[in-house]
C-alpha cells in the first residue's frame, strides 16, 4: 500500500468480497485506530474493529464502493471524505443508498495505514451537493 489510495481501494475491496483478513491488513497497528459505522458506537482499537466486521460478514459482503473522494495530504496523513454508494437488493429490486465516510490515513513502515474510518448516514441534500461540486483538494 504506496499510496493512501491504494490503502483505499483495499479497504473497498475487502468490503466488497468480505474479506476479513485483506480488510484489517489495511489498519494501522496503533491503539488508538478508531470505527464509526453509520448510527453505531465508535469501535476503538484493532479487536473492536475486527470483531464489528466480523459480524457484519457473517450477512454476507458489503457492496460499498466510492463514488465520489475528496483528497487531503499533510505530510504523513492523508484525509479522504467519501460519498460511498451502497447497493442493496430488496424484494422491490436492487436499491442504492450513500453513506458520507472520512477515512484517515498514516504513512507508517510498512506503508499508508488506516487510523480512522468514520462514516454516517448520507442525504439528499449532501448527495447533490457532493456530486456538484467538481474540486478535488490535494
Amino acid at each position: 500500500m504506496a499510496t493512501p489510495d491504494d490503502t483505499e481501494a483495499q479497504f473497498y475491496e475487502s468490503l466488497q468480497r468480505a474479506d476479513l483478513d485483506r480488510l484489517m491488513a489495511v489498519w494501522a497497528d496503533e491503539e488508538d485506530v478508531a470505527c464509526v459505522h453509520p448510527g453505531g458506537p465508535r469501535l476503538v482499537g484493532t479487536h473492536a474493529i475486527r470483531t464489528a466486521f466480523e459480524e457484519l460478514f457473517g450477512q454476507g459482503h458489503i457492496d460499498t464502493r466510492p463514488a465520489q473522494v475528496r483528497r487531503m495530504t499533510l505530510g504523513n496523513t492523508a484525509v479522504h471524505h467519501v460519498l460511498e454508494e451502497v447497493r442493496v437488493n430488496t424484494a422491490d429490486g436492487p436499491r442504492s443508498g450513500y453513506v458520507l465516510s472520512t477515512n484517515v490515513y498514516l504513512k507508517t513502515p510498512l506503508g499508508w495505514r488506516m487510523i480512522v474510518h468514520h462514516a454516517s448516514p448520507g442525504t439528499p441534500r449532501e448527495l447533490q451537493e457532493l456530486t456538484e461540486s467538481t474540486t478535488t483538494l490535494h
